[in-house]
C-alpha cells in the first residue's frame, strides 16, 4: 500500500472514531442533562393527574431526566420531548397485556411544544377533555392517539392549526357536540377516526378539503343533515364509514362521478388519421370500503356506482333507498361483500351481479324486489353468504342451482314464497351448511330425518310454516347447533331430543323458541344434564302439563324464559331463583299454585315478570324487584294480595 493510500485510510479511521466519540457525548450528555423545564412540568403534572397506573410505567419517572423515562422520547439535536408513548396494551412476555391509568388528562401536556406524537390510546379509565389551545402550542405534531378512553366535551375549534397532522385517533370516547369545521385546514391528515362516540350535528363541508385522506371513520355518532356534496373531492380515499348515524338527503354524485383519466387514440379505417378516445373511472377510483348503513339516506343509487372500480366492501343497509339495482355494479370485479338490505329497492336483481366472481356475501332482504331470480347468480362459485328474504320473488320452490354452489354456509329464504315439502336435494348442501333459515313460507309435511347430516350447522330456523311432524329424533347430532327456532309450527309430541343436545354436546345450544306448537312432553328434561349455556327458552303456547322442573334453577345463564300459555299446574320452584341471570320471567296462563318464594326477590336483574291468570295465593314479597311491577303482573290470581295489588288482609 502507497503512503498516500495509507495516509487517506488513517484519516478516514479517525473521523469516523471523532463521530462515534462525537455521537456518544452527546448522548451521554443528554442522559445527563435536565429535562427542559417546560417539558418536566408537562411530564409531572401529567403524573399527578394519574391515580392509579398499572402498568407501573410512571413509577420510572423520577428525577430530573426525563429522556429516559419509560413512553417518553427526546430529539437527539433539541433535547426537547418529541414523543409521549403510553398506550395501554403493551406486550408483556410474547403475549399483549391490557393495562390502564385511572385519572385525568392533564393540559399541562401542551407545554411540551416539540411533541409529534401522543398516544395514550387503550388506557380504558382517562378521563378529561383536550386542551383547547392544543393547536396553538402543539405545531409539531403529527400523530394524535387517545382512542379507547373515557375523555368527554368537544373537539377544539383549534384542532384546525395542527398543520403537520397526519393521523386524528379519538374513536371510542364520549366526545359529543358539533365537528368543528377547522377540520378542513387539517390539509396533511391522512387519517381520521372519530367513530364511536357522541358528536352531533352535520358533518362539515370543509372536511371535503382534506385531499389527502385515505381513511375517514365517522361511524356510530349522532351526526345528522346530508353527506357533504363534494365527498367526491377526497380522491385518494380508500376508506369512508359515516355508518350507524342519522343522515339524510341522497347519496352524492360526486362519490362516482366520471373523471376523464387518459386520452387514448383509435384508428380507424374509415376515418383518416386518429382520434381522442377518452378513458373514465369513478372520481373516488381508491375507494375499498364503503359503509353507509343504518342511516335515512334516500332517492336512488347513482347509475355510475360500477366506475368505484376498486371497491371490495359495500354496505348500504337498513336506509330509505329506492329505485332500481344499478346494473353497473355487474363491473365491480374486486367486490366481495354487497349489503343492500333494509331498504325499498324494487324492480329485479339484476343479472349482472352474476359477473362478480369474487363475492363472498349478497343479502338484499327486505327490499321489494320482484322475479324472477336471475340464474346467472349460479356463476357466484365463491358465495358464502346469500340472503334473499322477504322480497316478493315468489319462489315457489327452493332452485336447485342455487344449493349447488360449492362455497354457499348461509342461505337465507324467509318470507320468499317456498311452498310444499321441504326438497330432498337441500341435502346438497349439507356438507358446509351453517345457516339455514326457511321462516315465513308455506311449508309442510315433516322436518325430514335427513337434517341429523347437516353437522356443520350452527343456526336452523323453520318458524312460521305449517310443519306437521314431531322432531326427528337425528336432531341430536347437531353437535354444533346453537339457535334453534321452529316456533309457530303444527308440531307435536316431545321435545327430549332438543335437551338432549345440550347433554350430548356440553350445551352448545343457546336460544331455543318451540313455542305456538302442540308439544305436549319433553319439559321436564329441562335442567337435566349440561344446559348451563341456554340465554333464550321459549316453550309458550303448547300443551305442556304437570310440575315446573325444580332443576330449572341450573340455567344459570337464561336471560329469558316463557313457560305461559300451557298446563302447568304446580307450585313454583324455589330454585328459581337461582337463575340469576333472569332479565324476563313469562308464566301467565297456566294453572299454577301456591305462594310466590320470598327468594325471587334474589332476581335483582328481572325487568319483566308476569305471573298473570294463575292460582297463587298469600303476600306477595315486599321489596325490589318484585314490588316494582306494575298490577297486570299479578292480577288474576284471586288468593293474591299485597303491593301492588290490595293490601292483605291481617
Amino acid at each position: 500500500m502507497g503512503s498516500s493510500s495509507y495516509l487517506v485510510s488513517r484519516a478516514l479511521w479517525v473521523y469516523v472514531m471523532l463521530v462515534s466519540v462525537s455521537a456518544a457525548e452527546s448522548r451521554i450528555l443528554l442522559d445527563k442533562e435536565e429535562c427542559h423545564l417546560d417539558d418536566l412540568k408537562g411530564l409531572k403534572d401529567f403524573k399527578a393527574s394519574i391515580k392509579s397506573d398499572t402498568s407501573g410505567r410512571l413509577e420510572t419517572w423520577t428525577g430530573e431526566r426525563c429522556c429516559i423515562w419509560d413512553g417518553v422520547s427526546c430529539d437527539n439535536k433539541t433535547g426537547r420531548v418529541n414523543k409521549l408513548y403510553l398506550p395501554g396494551f403493551i406486550t408483556s412476555g410474547d403475549a399483549p397485556d391490557q393495562t390502564y391509568m385511572e385519572g385525568w388528562l392533564s393540559p399541562s401536556i401542551t407545554l411540551m411544544v416539540s411533541l409529534e406524537v401522543i398516544d395514550l390510546s387503550a388506557l380504558s379509565h382517562l378521563t378529561g377533555q383536550i386542551p383547547p389551545q392544543i393547536g396553538f402550542h402543539l405545531p409539531k405534531l403529527r400523530e394524535l392517539t387517545l382512542f379507547g378512553n373515557r375523555l368527554s366535551g368537544s373537539l377544539p375549534e383549534s384542532i384546525g392549526k395542527l398543520s403537520n397532522l397526519e393521523g386524528l385517533y379519538l374513536h371510542e370516547n364520549s366526545f359529543s357536540r358539533s365537528l368543528p369545521s377547522s377540520l378542513g385546514s387539517l390539509k396533511s391528515l391522512r387519517r381520521l377516526y372519530l367513530h364511536t362516540n357522541q358528536f352531533s350535528g352535520a358533518i362539515p363541508e370543509s372536511i371535503t378539503n382534506l385531499t389527502n385522506m385515505l381513511s375517514l371513520d365517522l361511524h356510530q355518532n349522532s351526526l345528522t343533515g346530508n353527506i357533504p356534496a363534494d365527498i367526491g373531492n377526497l380522491q385518494f380515499l380508500e376508506e369512508l364509514d359515516l355508518s350507524n348515524n342519522s343522515l339524510s338527503g341522497t347519496i352524492p354524485s360526486s362519490i362516482c362521478k366520471l373523471t376523464f383519466i387518459s386520452t387514448m387514440y383509435l384508428n380507424t379505417n374509415n376515418l383518416e388519421g386518429e382520434i381522442p378516445f377518452p378513458t373514465i373511472a369513478g372520481q373516488m377510483s381508491a375507494l375499498k370500503f364503503l359503509r353507509l348503513q343504518n342511516n335515512r339516506l334516500s332517492g336512488r343509487l347513482p347509475s355510475a356506482f360500477g366506475f368505484l372500480t376498486s371497491l371490495q366492501r359495500v354496505s348500504l343497509s337498513n336506509n330509505q333507498l329506492e329505485g332500481p339495482i344499478p346494473y353497473s355494479l355487474g363491473t365491480l370485479r374486486s367486490l366481495s361483500e354487497l349489503y343492500l338490505d333494509g331498504n325499498n329497492f324494487s324492480g329485479q336483481i339484476p343479472s349482472s351481479l352474476g359477473h362478480l366472481s369474487q363475492l363472498l356475501a349478497l343479502t338484499i332482504s327486505n327490499n321489494m324486489l320482484q322475479e324472477p331470480l336471475p340464474h346467472e347468480l349460479s356463476l357466484l362459485l365463491n358465495l358464502q353468504i346469500l340472503d334473499l328474504s322477504f322480497n316478493d320473488i315468489n319462489l315457489s320452490v327452493i332452485p336447485e342451482w342455487l344449493l349447488g354452489l360449492p362455497s354457499l354456509s348461509q342461505i337465507y329464504l324467509a318470507g320468499c314464497g317456498i311452498r310444499g315439502e321441504i326438497p330432498d336435494y337441500l341435502q346438497k348442501a349439507s356438507s358446509s351448511l351453517q345457516v339455514l333459515d326457511l321462516s315465513e313460507n308455506h311449508l309442510t309435511g315433516e322436518i325430514p330425518t335427513w337434517f341429523g347430516n347437516l353437522t356443520q350447522i350452527w343456526s336452523l330456523n323453520l318458524s312460521r310454516n305449517s310443519l306437521t311432524s314431531t322432531i326427528p329424533k337425528t336432531i341430536t347430532n347437531l353437535g354444533s347447533l346453537t339457535v334453534l327456532d321452529i316456533h309457530s309450527n303444527k308440531l307435536t309430541g316431545t321435545i327430549n331430543e332438543v335437551f338432549h343436545i345440550q347433554s350430548r354436546f356440553e350445551g352448545s345450544l343457546t336460544y331455543i323458541d318451540l313455542s305456538d306448537n302442540r308439544f305436549t312432553s319433553g319439559i321436564e328434561q329441562i335442567g337435566r344434564g349440561s344446559q348451563t349455556g341456554i340465554q333464550y327458552l321459549n316453550l309458550s303456547h303448547n300443551h305442556f302439563n304437570g310440575r315446573i322442573p325444580t332443576l330449572i334453577g341450573k340455567l344459570k345463564s337464561v336471560d329469558s324464559l316463557d313457560l305461559s300459555y300451557n298446563e302447568l299446574s304446580s307450585q313454583l320452584p324455589i330454585s328459581l331463583a337461582n337463575a340469576h341471570s333472569l332479565e324476563r320471567l313469562k308464566l301467565q296462563k297456566n294453572q299454577i299454585t301456591g305462594n310466590i318464594p320470598n327468594q325471587f326477590l334474589n332476581l335483582r336483574r328481572l325487568k319483566e315478570l308476569d305471573v298473570s291468570d294463575n292460582l297463587l295465593v298469600g303476600r306477595i314479597p315486599l321489596g325490589k324487584p318484585l314490588s316494582d311491577f306494575p298490577r297486570s303482573t299479578y292480577s288474576g290470581n284471586k288468593g293474591l294480595c299485597g303491593k301492588p295489588l290490595d293490601p292483605c288482609m291481617s
